[in-house]
């Protein structure tokens, strides 16, 4: 069955698509069905803004629809900057200008936990919703280090990985990935529903 993906990112649909594939859904970005719709994210919570962007889309087909919503949680700004994580430093910021701001807020504090989020919708076309959500904890670095990835990646010291995600391999990440894990939640969720109807 084919599931209609919420967003623009080639590399979420990708993951999407490996994930939910076992349970029979062909995940498609909404570009593919010719769905060209850019959602404003009032949502205060990552799952808020994650149903904002699956309900708008769900509106115009009628597909399954899938969309995310995730973001950099950082305890010495009060969880900040969270749902604003992309428009942290203003709206035609770069990874940099975010990256420089973070590491001028937080300073020489040494309360430097923090974590990144990411919550699923999945909408059925008979309006059913379900949710899900993933995290990774680390820290934030005192300055960048890496060169791989993208974001925050330079500056998020992921605990498990003993390293930066900007110093890890796409496949580490992957391995530990708030969005793989959010996706891997929604999956066992479905695959319940699936084993309640049969």
């Amino acid at each position: 069955m084919k599931a209609i993906a919420a967003t623009k990112n080639k590399g979420k649909i990708r993951e999407m698509r490996e994930i939910l594939s076992p349970l029979g859904f062909d995940v498609v970005s909404q570009q593919e069905i010719e769905i060209d719709i850019d959602v404003e994210e009032t949502g205060d919570t990552f799952e808020k803004n994650a149903l904002i962007k699956a309900r708008a889309v769900a509106m115009v087909c009628d597909y399954p629809v899938l969309a995310d919503d995730s973001g950099i949680c950082v305890d010495a700004l009060g969880g900040a900057p969270g749902v604003r994580s992309a428009r942290y430093a203003g709206d035609n910021a770069t990874d940099a200008d975010r990256i420089n701001k973070m590491l001028a807020e937080i300073g020489g504090s040494e309360n430097r936990g923090a974590k990144f989020v990411t919550a699923v919708a999945f909408i059925f076309p008979d309006g059913k919703e379900i949710t899900a959500s993933g995290e990774v904890k680390g820290h934030i670095t005192k300055e960048p280090m890496g060169d791989n990835g993208f974001g925050y990646d330079p500056i998020f010291y992921c605990d498990e990985l003993g390293k930066t995600f900007a110093q890890s391999s796409d496949d580490e990440k992957n391995s530990v990935s708030h969005r793989g894990r959010a996706l891997k939640n929604l999956y066992d969720k479905l695959k319940n529903m699936e084993e309640e109807q049969l």
